[in-house]
């Protein structure tokens, strides 16, 4: 039995009229001398016509063929096209073996509801229409000339002023269906009737307003060249500069997927002059079913393209339902679900509240201690409790003086952190610790000299001089001092200059200075951004002597054991100093030599040197570089990008301050483009060193800059084998702590491919089983970032056969799924991925998909997946994100089987 009516059935067709415009070439169906129009096909419907014989008769080649396409179809039926034709048909409806016979409604089809959701406007405009419309009139005054509004205007005037050409695209391609001049613009009714085309809610208008911008010279067909002009115009949309330059392969990509026959176009509409069509053969019918699947392989396309909202909406309210349906009875009233967080967050932070605890503690006690004291000396006779209170303060300063060098001494940590210590003692925080005890030194600091200044000098200088001497004439050798006495005595010089120093040090190291948010005019922008905190920090040192020289000429206690500063400190401070010493005496043994260097696009400098002897370390750990080059006494630290199994160590290190952009300069004078070749013409612009042989080593070496490195040194990330599951999360370059994790895991995938246990255990620092699974989500916004690690991606895809590593790459200049910005390049990519396995984005073996995760959905997935494990969170990148994610764990902890533990990298 054929795939197609025989001869003699009748096709009944319904036709919406959609454009009431002349067109000057259209399709000639059947003879007619009525007026033409253009009509878009809504359904088929095929039946058997009466009186027409059931039994199959042969087909009659046609009399007269209209086009090229008739003619190879009447002198070959092709049964490749017939067996396409006639499956996909009958799958969306159109053909049916068994009565009543289906009709493909396009307007009800999957293909309609996928593209119902392709928009012009940013998703923040949905549903907010007749607003913005107040807004645009506002705009529209603004900018209008005479009364007009120009082109050039229109993006800025409607919401889309970062994508002004493709505004002028829409711009156009409505002027063309309302037949306005848009020479001298347009007046504010006529921007009243663009903006509600491109608000309506129906498929067709939409669709034709997306058809017509590709469809540029109006004749109801898309040329290639019509194709890459709109790929060039998404891609600038999307500050996608690869695609741009590659837009004529990607056109002919798609240009060969929807025109198999090579006709040159693709057809986006059906011309008819009747409602009934009588075919005579099958010929006929053949051709025009071609050109309807032409439209609907097209629709089909751009359906996986497009997020459905109604789908999106169904999935927004079961991720809410499943998040809501795990939440345990006991937990949902005000009352119980107080408790239970309490109880979860001091499961979760035990660690951190007892050793905060017994900090608050040993600072009461000594507080007390002190304040008690002096409630008993003479002192207190004339102060009060203003003596009390400056000498309670000082022994708590102390005792913060000298605990702040712990938290910083890398070296001891990082040995602590795999120890026992390490299930007792939160390591992770040590940063954070040690910025809390600098804003207790802070509060100290204040109380102890408001205590003094304003109210124990002056009581002591204007006390009565009988009773000053009956009391505190002995300290003072019956002389009574003056109240700038106090201030020009050493105790006063010392205290000034401690303040002066610990308050300069401590204002450059607070996030606005270090983080150079804060723009100082002149000469004095060198007083925010690392280098300043950096060495702002190193005349901490002059404070601690000077606290020294504070804490032994003391006035109101004369013993050596009532001087308690040096008791303090001492231990603490040599202890930090020997660490020093011992770190300064590595750098001897740590220079490395630079093995290759790589600058890629988006100035992030790749570093691979040689391992010195001795330098164990585990995957997330960090690293220090100096280069002498640019300064003698830097030192910056960078995640560890190789995993322990390798050969070499490497870091990629992205420009954001001074030191690093010299340091890229430096290299850049002996980096070079990669050889013309076609590997390398696919891949993203970078320049790289000259490859070294045992002959021109020394000679290279010579050309490079000089590197020295210190560490390693601990970090959270490298506790990741204690989970099941892992959930990386990478912001730009926070991604490079995870990449040496993801190597381990691919080493270990390796290894066990090849059945050696072995050396599984031999290329981690661990012997511990690893975690189960990896999710790894990297969010960035420059498409040049995916070059960095294209290795890892591609090693990913071709050796992790069981999906151990799950990637997921979110490129956030690329408008989300569903905005038309978009929409041909979700189209593209589709295409390149089914063909060639190739991301367009990435250039990579992994999916790059647009704008943000969904960090509810992701959490939702996992805790569904992985129910009763231990899911450790690693994130590095923007503090914004922090509270956001600490608090889904917190929430996913509380209201599934599954366990989120959140992690953040600190330096």
């Amino acid at each position: 039995m054929s795939d197609f009516p025989e001869a003699g059935t009748k096709v009944r067709t319904n036709i919406a009229l959609h454009n009431t415009v002349e067109e000057e070439n259209l399709i000639e169906l059947m003879g007619s001398n009525t007026e033409s129009k253009r009509w878009m096909l809504e359904s088929i419907e095929i039946d058997r016509m009466r009186g027409v014989d059931d039994e199959p008769k042969a087909a009659l080649p046609p009399k007269e063929p209209h086009s090229a396409s008739i003619k190879r179809s009447s002198s070959n039926l092709g049964e490749s096209l017939r067996r396409t034709t006639s499956n996909a048909l009958r799958m969306s409806g159109v053909l049916s073996s068994k009565p009543p016979l289906p009709k493909m409604e396009r307007t009800a089809s999957s293909a309609a509801r996928g593209l119902k959701s392709l928009r012009f406007l940013d998703r923040t405009m949905t549903g907010k229409e007749k607003d913005a419309w107040r807004s645009i009139e506002r705009r529209f005054d603004q900018f209008a000339v005479a009364e007009r509004l120009p082109k050039d205007k229109f993006g800025i005037c409607i919401g889309l002023g970062d994508s002004k050409e493709f505004a002028g695209e829409i711009f156009l391609a409505i002027a063309r269906r309302k037949n306005i001049c848009p020479a001298n613009g347009i007046t504010k009714e006529e921007l009243k009737l663009f903006w509600e085309d491109m608000t309506k809610q129906d498929l067709d208008s939409r669709l034709g307003i997306f058809f017509d911008m590709c469809d540029k010279n109006g004749d109801g067909r898309l040329s290639e060249s019509e194709v890459r002009e709109v790929i060039e115009l998404s891609a600038s949309a999307n500050k996608l500069t690869y695609l741009k330059q590659h837009a004529a392969v990607y056109a002919a990509l798609i240009m060969e997927e929807l025109d198999p026959d090579q006709l040159g176009y693709i057809g986006v509409g059906i011309y008819a002059k009747t409602l009934v069509w009588n075919f005579e053969t099958v010929w006929q019918l053949e051709t025009l079913l071609v050109l309807v699947l032409q439209l609907w392989q097209l629709e089909t396309l751009l359906r996986g393209l497009v997020n459905n909202e109604d789908q999106k909406t169904r999935l927004d309210e079961k991720t809410q339902n499943l998040t809501n349906a795990m939440i345990p009875r006991r937990y949902r009233t005000p009352v119980t679900k107080f408790l239970t967080v309490s109880v979860e967050s001091i499961y979760e932070n035990w660690r951190r509240l007892w050793v905060i605890t017994l900090w608050l503690a040993v600072n009461f006690v000594l507080f007390f201690w002190k304040f008690k004291e002096f409630e008993k000396s003479p002192l207190f006779k004339i102060s009060s409790y203003c003596v009390c209170l400056a000498k309670a303060s000082a022994e708590s300063l102390k005792f913060n003086m000298a605990l702040i060098l712990l938290p910083v001494c890398r070296r001891t940590l990082t040995k602590l952190r795999s120890s026992f210590l390490g299930t007792f003692i939160p390591f992770d925080d040590n940063i954070n610790f040690h910025r809390t005890i600098a804003l207790a030194i802070v509060i100290g600091t204040v109380a102890h000299t408001l205590a003094h200044v304003l109210c124990n000098i002056p009581l002591l200088s204007s006390c009565p001089e009988g009773k000053f001497m009956l009391f505190a004439g002995p300290l003072f050798h019956y002389q009574q001092p003056t109240y700038w006495f106090f201030i020009r005595s050493i105790v006063g010089v010392t205290g000034i200059l401690m303040i002066l120093i610990m308050g300069f040090s401590f204002t450059l190291a607070t996030h606005h200075f270090r983080k150079n948010v804060i723009k100082l005019p002149g000469v004095f922008h060198r007083l925010a951004g690392f280098n300043a905190f950096w060495y702002a920090h190193h005349l901490l040192a002059l404070a601690y002597l000077l606290c020294f020289l504070h804490g032994h000429f003391l006035i109101f206690e004369k013993p050596w054991y009532a001087k308690t500063t040096w008791m303090y400190l001492i231990g603490p401070v040599l202890f930090y100093a020997t660490e020093r010493v011992l770190t300064k005496h590595q750098e001897r043994f740590h220079q490395v030599n630079v093995i290759k260097a790589i600058i890629y696009t988006g100035n992030v400098l790749a570093l691979y040197m040689s391992k010195p002897p001795g330098f164990k370390y585990e995957s997330g750990m960090y690293l220090f570089i100096k280069c002498p080059d640019l300064a003698k006494f830097e030192w910056h630290p960078f995640s560890i990008t190789s995993a322990p199994g390798d050969n070499n160590l490497s870091v990629h290190i992205r420009t954001v301050g001074d030191w690093t952009t010299e340091l890229k300069n430096l290299f850049s004078k002996v980096c070079e483009p990669p050889r013309a070749t076609k590997q390398n013409q696919e891949r993203l612009k970078r320049m790289e060193t000259k490859a070294l042989s045992n002959s021109n080593f020394d000679q290279i070496q010579a050309t490079f800059p000089k590197i020295l490195i210190k560490g390693p040194f601990g970090a959270p990330a490298q506790n990741y084998k204690k989970f099941d599951i892992l959930l990386l999360i990478g912001l730009g370059i926070g991604a490079t702590p995870f990449i040496s994790i993801l190597k381990d895991l691919l080493n270990q995938i390796k290894s066990n491919a090849a059945g050696s246990r072995r050396e599984r255990r031999t290329t981690g620092s661990n012997d511990k089983k690893g975690p189960e699974r990896a999710y790894f989500y990297w969010v960035t916004r420059e498409q040049s970032s995916f070059d960095w690690f294209k290795g890892v991606m591609d090693d990913i895809a071709d050796y992790d056969d069981n999906n151990i590593i799950e990637m997921h790459n979110y490129l956030t200049s690329v408008y989300e799924e569903g905005d038309a910005r978009s929409a041909l390049i979700a189209m593209v990519q589709k295409l390149q991925h089914a063909k060639n396995g190739l991301d367009v984005v990435s250039q990579s073996r992994i999916r790059t998909h647009f704008s943000r995760p969904n960090w509810r959905k992701v959490f939702t997935q996992l805790a569904e997946t992985h129910k009763s494990s231990r899911i450790g969170v690693f994130y590095c990148g923007s503090a914004l994100l922090v509270k956001p994610l600490a608090k889904l764990c917190q929430e996913f902890t509380l209201n599934s089987t599954t366990r989120f533990q959140f992690h953040k990298e600190n330096f």
